[in-house]
């Protein structure tokens, strides 16, 4: 049998799988906050509520209206985005022209009131939500067996990050957000409807969220408590990666997610806070982040 640094072959694949998971959760989150943060400079505290809502309107769409994982995989994404726009419009797009500290400490309230109330109907502990048929059961690789519905989590991961940095930074569109960040006023003049663009913006980053959510719900139990044991993790990857950075989110997710995956192998009274380990020793060389600029 392969053994590397005394391991078998085998329990540094399944680490390597496990890290690969966390880390498309990581990136596809991450990348939402990037997106937020870096055209509307919110730091988005209800992130991980979002994300928590994702499942679990994946999960009352199932067991209420019977509506299957591949509809509520399109269908709860959509409704976490709408109610993040009808948020960003109604009251987070009051607090724009205010210290980002009000931004950060409106959407930590707002986080908490979405995460207080699923605990105060569904309770603290956590409600299964099956695996699809279709990608149920698994595949021998010879050197690991690789859960079907793991790797489409990965591959469902990978596509959606690389069109949302697509969409960002090589379309018409994407450039209007990002000139909209730069000077609003001088965008408004040639026409373009600024605020509809920031309200939409803020339905992506929402909407990236209830997506992981749904994604989540097969493989971790759908709890109110889901969104905060991930997000503090989620900033430490954004902060690595730049704040605002698109490419730096989806790259330091996934390199994250398998840096915390292998410590697992090596120490894993380690692998809690090899991320924070990485952050800390990310921002004394390079304080803006490894794909931030530098001000």
């Amino acid at each position: 049998m392969t053994t590397i640094f005394g391991y078998p072959l085998v329990v540094w694949m399944g680490q390597l799988l496990l890290g690969l998971i966390n880390g498309s959760f990581y990136a596809m989150l991450s990348l939402g906050l990037a997106v937020i943060f870096g055209l509307l400079r919110v730091i988005n505290f209800a992130h991980g509520a979002l994300y928590m809502l994702g499942a679990f309107v994946a999960l009352l769409m199932a067991t209420h209206l019977g509506i299957n994982y591949w509809f509520a995989l399109v269908l709860a994404p959509l409704v976490v985005a709408a109610g993040g726009a009808v948020v960003e419009r109604t009251m987070l797009s009051r607090l724009y022209k205010l210290d980002p500290l009000y931004g950060l400490l409106f959407t930590f309230g707002l986080a908490l009131l979405i995460e207080g109330t699923f605990r105060y109907f569904f309770g603290a502990s956590g409600q299964p939500y099956a695996v699809p048929g279709a990608l149920a059961g698994g595949m021998n690789l010879g050197f690991m067996f690789l859960p079907i519905y793991r790797g489409w989590v990965i591959v469902a991961s990978l596509v959606v990050c690389l069109a949302v940095w697509l969409l960002i930074e090589k379309t018409k569109l994407g450039s209007y957000l990002r000139a909209s960040t730069e000077d609003p006023v001088l965008v408004q003049s040639f026409g373009v409807n600024v605020p509809l663009l920031l309200t939409l913006t803020y339905a992506l980053g929402a909407g990236l969220a209830g997506l992981a959510g749904v994604l989540a719900a097969p493989i971790y139990q759908v709890s109110p408590l889901m969104g905060t044991n991930i997000i503090i993790i989620v900033f430490a990857v954004v902060v690595v990666g730049g704040m605002g950075s698109i490419l730096g989110a989806i790259v330091t997710g996934y390199l994250l997610g398998i840096a915390e995956g292998l410590t697992k192998v090596i120490y894993p009274e380690a692998s809690n806070i090899v991320i924070f380990v990485i952050m800390a020793i990310v921002l004394i060389l390079r304080p803006a982040g490894l794909f931030g600029k530098d001000a």
